[in-house]
């Protein structure tokens, strides 16, 4: 059954042992929780309680700013992170550093008064018994970090210092005192509490105005109620719930009054820059009103298409006039021409269309002489009085017609050069009526523009001022700052013992996990025998303490001396299973790794509790390098054969040692038969260490030795060296029929069992077995989970008297 256990436990997680590892110390699970719910007990008494206040405000949009944004988000354009980015740029502007500074400054934050006591400090909220005032300006005040102390002396005067322990100087109400942010003037506030706080202490402290803001943007907690609302919530613990009140309520009023303050400055650098604007562009605009001006004075417009029509009506009229003016020209010049060409007394033309009315008279005169004088001359000659008067008539007609027509024609040449003349002014203004239309449109078209955005900007102005004159605060109090219960809200008692009895658990359960999963030593019997396998773990030995004896005594009811018992009965049953007729099997080497692990301890109680059946027993100290023995049998046994003598020692205190370089000496001769607690035994010290101990030890001699003494006695205990530190033991090995391994709990590594498991299975060591040596109680019987009759059985404190 036991096999099975072993084997199924070396194969699966063994959860019955992982669980005893625990509750096996259960000691420290309980000492650590009574520890940690005892430090949360006086934590919840010395804690200073924190009060907590809540506000909830609404974030009011800007009406009718944005309607495309609400169209777009209609038609789901625009998402719900875009309005949580909004909502959390809300949030960071709501807890700006600026907006607590001013908070701070608005509540005097910065400077605290407490009254000292005892164990705990409770602050004076506006409650103070004194005023302070500075005389240094506040922004030295508010850049200061400084603290001092005051206790009332009486009515008039108070006690100041700038240090807890330090001197003290009194001063009355009223007093300069100088300190390093300038001079303090301290004056009662209430005579009432300032009667009632003689005697006590209090404690200024002035800090940094940017240090308290702070804290109070570390402090304050904001978040949106859900996650499509506009409502925030604000948060605040504070030992005073007035004042965690007036921080929320002076944070969004100063929120609230920034936010008004910054439309005024954008409506009023608004108006600025439109003001400045609409001078500028009305000096431009009086500019382009002078250009158009002076275009127009310059070059004598008034209406250009008037004028246009007035000056195409007149260039006709103009060609029209001109055109007869050059007719009537030409015909005065082919009359001048006919006139000085005509030879004789001929008839001219008459009524060619000239204006001038002599020269038709005159014409027409000349005319009628020439008929006449032509008539005459058919029955006259030339030289007839009549005729002559007629020729010079004719001559005097024609010099005055001819002068006449030079007349006119001169004056119908200066008329045509007038009328050209005038035709070419008409015609200029008529060419040049499109550009100046062209330039004057030009010159409207600016002055549009120009008038245009002077009349906007005006516009403009007017609805930055209304825009101002009409806006609202940017959050709407939904709540205002209120206390969420006459509770503190920290600290909190049930986490706290919660917290407490979570790590008072958890805290022992690391440290012995970590200290399992890291302990690569052998701890109990249970263990070794998972290593050890097929090779039997005779018993494992209880810790013990200075106080207890190191040899047994006859009626001991110990732990020690029952695991010892256990050891002889198992040992009993590995000598008489092994045990044939040729040998009596009865030789028990018991060694270990190293020094220290209770080897000789071991050997030197096994002795004795074999002993104390009735058998004989030799001991022999075969560790002659760091011989122990000694150290348990000494000079207090008395010496069997010195018993009844007057002296108490023998002289020939020989050895192993001696034995095995002395041929002379007999096995007799090294035995000591010693008494002790009314048991005898017999002992062979190790005797005077050699200088050549291994090569002592192969000596044929200790083989004789060891058949002698085998055959004298029922049992030989050979207390052998380390396997591990030197080679004695190996070399001595092969006389042995049983070879104890002495291992330590805590001392001997896991991985050092295997070293003589491998010896072993070598061959070279013969019948092997394990001992485990001070074991921890707790961890004695297969991990403490038994204890029948290992001592006696003491009543409980909490039976006593029952």
């Amino acid at each position: 059954m036991e096999l099975n256990s072993d084997i199924t436990s070396s194969n699966t997680f063994d959860f019955k042992g992982f669980i005893k590892t625990y509750t096996k110390n259960w000691k420290w699970f309980l000492f650590s929780l009574l520890s940690f719910l005892a430090l949360a007990f006086v934590f919840i008494r010395y804690s200073q309680p924190q009060y907590a206040a809540e506000a909830r405000v609404q974030i009011l949009g800007e009406q009718g700013s944005s309607p495309e944004l609400s169209a777009f988000q209609d038609l789901g354009i625009l998402s719900e992170n875009s309005m949580s980015a909004g909502i959390e740029d809300e949030i960071l502007a709501f807890k700006s550093r600026s907006n607590l500074i001013e908070v701070v400054n608005e509540l005097n934050l910065n400077i605290r008064i407490e009254a000292l006591g005892k164990i705990l400090s409770s602050e004076l909220y506006q409650s103070a018994p004194f005023k302070i005032n500075f005389i240094a300006s506040d922004s030295i005040i508010r850049s200061s970090s400084f603290q001092f102390y005051i206790d009332f002396y009486s009515e008039t005067s108070f006690n100041y210092a700038t240090q807890e322990d330090g001197p003290t100087k009194i001063y009355f109400f009223g007093a300069n005192i100088p300190s390093p942010v300038g001079d303090i003037v301290i004056t009662p506030d209430d005579l009432k509490s300032l009667k009632s706080s003689i005697g006590r202490r209090f404690k200024v402290s002035i800090a940094p105005v940017t240090a308290v803001a702070q804290s109070y943007q570390d402090r304050i907690a904001i978040a949106p109620l859900g996650k499509s609302t506009t409502i925030l919530n604000l948060y605040l613990t504070d030992p005073i719930p007035q004042k965690a009140k007036d921080v929320i309520n002076t944070l969004i009023r100063v929120y609230n009054k920034n936010e008004v303050l910054d439309k005024k400055a954008i409506a009023d650098k608004t108006s600025n820059f439109i003001d400045d604007r609409i001078t500028e562009i009305y000096s431009e605009l009086s500019v382009v009103d002078q250009s158009a001006q002076d275009f127009k004075t310059g070059r004598g417009i008034t209406d250009i298409a008037s004028e246009a029509s007035m000056n195409l009506n007149l260039g006709a009229a103009n060609r029209q006039e001109l055109s007869a003016v050059t007719t009537e020209l030409q015909i005065a010049q082919s009359m001048r021409d006919i006139v000085e060409d005509t030879e004789g007394y001929e008839t001219l033309p008459s009524n060619i269309g000239l204006s001038d009315a002599t020269i038709g008279s005159t014409t027409g005169r000349y005319n009628e002489l020439v008929l006449e004088r032509n008539r005459l001359l058919k029955s006259a000659n030339e030289q007839n009085p009549t005729i002559i008067n007629l020729n010079q008539q004719l001559d005097a007609l024609k010099g005055n017609l001819k002068n006449s027509i030079n007349s006119v024609t001169n004056n119908l040449s200066l008329q045509a050069n007038s009328l050209s003349g005038q035709l070419s002014r008409i015609n200029s203004k008529i060419y040049s009526s499109p550009k100046n239309e062209r330039a004057l449109t030009d010159i409207s078209r600016e002055q549009n523009t120009i008038e245009a955005l002077y009349l906007y900007l005006l516009e403009k102005r007017e609805e930055s001022q209304i825009a101002y004159a009409s806006s609202a605060p940017k959050l709407k109090v939904v709540d205002e700052a209120f206390a969420q219960s006459t509770a503190p809200v920290s600290p909190n008692k049930l986490s706290i013992y919660f917290a407490a009895m979570f790590f008072g658990f958890i805290i022992p359960f690391g440290i012995i996990y970590v200290n399992d999963l890291l302990d690569s030593k052998i701890s109990n019997k249970s263990q070794l025998e998972k290593l050890t396998k097929d090779i039997p773990v005779l018993a494992e030995l209880p810790k013990i303490t200075r106080k207890m004896q190191k040899i047994l005594v006859n009626d001991d009811r110990s732990v020690l001396a029952e695991s010892l018992r256990i050891l002889r009965t198992n040992l009993d049953y590995l000598i008489n299973t092994n045990k044939n007729a040729s040998t009596k099997n009865n030789v028990i080497y018991v060694t270990s790794s190293v020094s220290g692990e209770g080897k000789t301890f071991i050997a030197s109680n096994l002795a004795m509790v074999l002993a104390n059946t009735g058998k004989k027993v030799v001991l022999l100290g075969a560790d002659i390098r760091n011989p122990k023995i000694y150290s348990f049998f000494n000079e207090s046994q008395k010496d069997v054969d010195a018993l009844g003598k007057s002296s108490t020692q023998r002289t020939d205190n020989f050895g192993l040692t001696d034995f095995l370089f002395d041929k002379t000496l007999e096995p007799k001769d090294v035995v000591k038969s010693l008494l002790v607690h009314t048991n005898e035994i017999d002992v062979i010290y190790s005797g005077k260490t050699p200088p050549n101990p291994a090569e002592l030890l192969m000596s044929p001699r200790f083989k004789d030795l060891i058949a002698d003494i085998s055959a004298s006695y029922d049992y030989v205990i050979v207390d052998t060296a380390p396997l591990m530190v030197v080679s004695d033991t190996l070399i001595i090995s092969k006389y042995s029929d049983h070879i104890i391994y002495v291992t330590r709990a805590g001392v001997t590594e896991t991985n050092v069992v295997n070293f003589p498991i491998k010896l072993q299975q070598e061959g070279k060591l013969n019948n092997l077995s394990f001992v485990v040596n001070d074991v921890k109680e707790n961890n004695l019987g297969y991990g403490g989970q038994y204890g029948y009759g290992y001592s006696e059985s003491k009543k409980k404190w909490w039976k006593f008297g029952a």
